[in-house]
């Protein structure tokens, strides 16, 4: 939320959540925020409130027996009892005025979300630079490792973003899958693709494409092989898809072709699909810009 002024400020690399308050009736704001998340607790938010962390737009404390006002925004900060750790480390690939250019590894998810908030790139970013207004300005999957560009200055955050919206960026992946001998490559594979069930996956249908990627062979080895993925569209799960739509799913895919039982906290099998390379033209000043993951697969 790139426009809306944050009232509390960024704690150990963590921004405060927000949340508008919908249509509805309640007699206070204690009683709403204990139906809208059970699982937290009264006690939890009465504490927040207390130690002054639970406030409106304005930056002003709220308490247990405020009124309910549908619309006005609220800000607080999430807790989660436990994160697990995961033991793998990002790495700066360059940082300038504006951007900051990340190496991300297998299992770090981009930004909090769910079970994770410490042990994510963004908020160990913001810890590791002291950059409060650091934004990830495109997502990788929290199973894909690679190069991930971030803003950290809010003037010409648009700018950048617009790259990503209007395809200006060239995108390269390498992913590790079973070696197809009767495949001609390269390749340009197309499909239409919707959300799935469960929810987590997208699947193929009949009509007009929507997803384009070309596939390349880099080298074989063995029974797997090492591919060049370039995707000329980006939606969610594309390159997982499309590889198993070809009967060469990425080694270690637990969502593709089928999906199989959360492994949980189990990091030893990482989906063998890598943000190789990111290039564009930068927006302000017209150079070249060129970003390279110093992983490998």
């Amino acid at each position: 939320m790139a426009s809306q002024r944050q009232p509390l400020p960024v704690v150990d690399g963590v921004a405060p959540s927000y949340l508008w308050l919908p249509v509805g009736e309640w007699p206070d704001l204690l009683s709403f925020l204990e139906q809208r998340f059970p699982a937290v607790g009264s006690a939890t938010w009465v504490a927040r409130m207390a130690r002054g962390e639970v406030v409106d737009g304005d930056g002003v404390a709220l308490a247990p027996d405020s009124p309910y006002r549908r619309g006005a925004c609220i800000f607080y900060y999430r807790e989660l009892p436990a994160e697990t750790p995961i033991p793998f480390e990002e790495t700066i690939l360059y940082q300038d005025e504006r951007i900051l250019v990340a190496d991300k590894p297998h299992f770090l998810p981009v930004i909090p979300s769910g079970r994770f908030l410490h042990e994510t790139l963004l908020v160990r970013l913001k810890k590791k630079t002291g950059l409060a207004d650091l934004t990830p300005i495109h997502r990788l999957d929290r199973e894909t490792a690679g190069v991930v560009i971030f803003s950290h200055d809010m003037a010409s955050r648009g700018a950048y973003q617009s790259l990503f919206q209007q395809r200006l960026v060239e995108k390269t992946y390498e992913a590790l899958a079973p070696t197809a001998p009767d495949l001609a490559l390269p390749l340009v594979y197309r499909s239409r693709m919707v959300d799935g069930t469960p929810f987590f996956r997208m699947k193929e249908v009949e009509g007009e494409p929507n997803s384009e990627t070309r596939i390349e062979l880099i080298e074989q080895r063995a029974s797997c092989s090492l591919y060049r993925l370039r995707p000329l569209t980006g939606k969610k799960h594309q390159l997982r898809v499309h590889m198993a739509a070809l009967g060469i799913p990425i080694v270690n895919d637990a969502f593709y072709p089928d999906a199989h039982p959360c492994k949980g906290d189990d990091l030893s099998a990482p989906l063998k699909l890598l943000a190789r390379e990111i290039a564009f033209t930068d927006p302000l000043d017209g150079r070249r810009r060129h970003f390279a993951s110093q992983r490998a697969l």
